[in-house]
């Protein structure tokens, strides 16, 4: 094999994981895989897919050796292949924020809505996270909670919120956060915890950043 046959086979090898990104819906897939294992039937549900398309896609990413799956009776369940999945999910997110305006645009207008939700910043958590005066709300799916959490969080799953609500105390601060920056859950939290008469903030992280941000604390 002379050199241009090499770099154009193992070129040809890295591409294949550029060909499977370019798909909206295996993004998603992705995402909501590195919250926690899911079967088929939850993420067509979660993505608005049939399970044929959901199905399709997940071989595709099997294909390209990102997810892997195992059976759970009657499901088929699937999850990442590694932490290194996740890592490409964070640094394709961090070069499209940068280089693209209109990322941070609609993320301003659907999710942060600062004329009406006040947001806390990570680092600014983790200086507060010891104080009393605060309650931690996870507002995802309880699996995914059980999967992985921040610390001192309670779970209330978004679903379940409305009706939880009487038991949180009001003079205490709440502090939401969900999958992530992109996550809009969160901010429904938020909006339906101040229409309560409550201090809702909502928090620009997720469990990914959480650990990232204690990754970068040690070292």
């Amino acid at each position: 094999m002379d050199s241009r046959k090499f770099k154009d086979q193992i070129y040809s090898e890295f591409a294949r994981i550029g060909k499977v990104l370019s798909s909206p819906k295996r993004l998603e897939l992705l995402d909501l895989l590195s919250q926690s294992p899911k079967s088929v039937e939850t993420l067509a549900k979660e993505t608005k897919m049939s399970m044929a398309n959901t199905s399709k896609h997940l071989q595709a990413l099997l294909e390209a050796r990102l997810v892997t799956f195992f059976k759970d009776k009657n499901y088929v369940i699937y999850q990442l292949a590694n932490q290194r999945v996740v890592n490409l999910l964070f640094s394709l997110k961090e070069v499209a924020e940068e280089q693209i305006a209109e990322i941070n645009v609609l993320r301003n207008q659907f999710i942060v809505r600062p004329e009406n939700i006040e947001t806390i910043k990570l680092e600014e958590w983790s200086k507060k996270r010891l104080d009393d005066h605060y309650i931690l709300i996870d507002v995802r799916p309880k699996a995914e909670y059980d999967n992985g959490h921040l610390d001192h969080a309670i779970s209330i799953p978004i679903e379940e919120l409305n009706d939880s609500i009487k038991y949180l105390p009001k003079e205490k601060e709440i502090i939401v956060y969900c999958r992530g920056p992109y996550c809009v859950y969160a901010t429904e939290a938020v909006e339906l915890l101040k229409s309560k008469g409550y201090k809702a903030y909502r928090l620009e992280a997720g469990i990914h950043e959480w650990r990232q941000l204690e990754q970068n604390q040690i070292h």
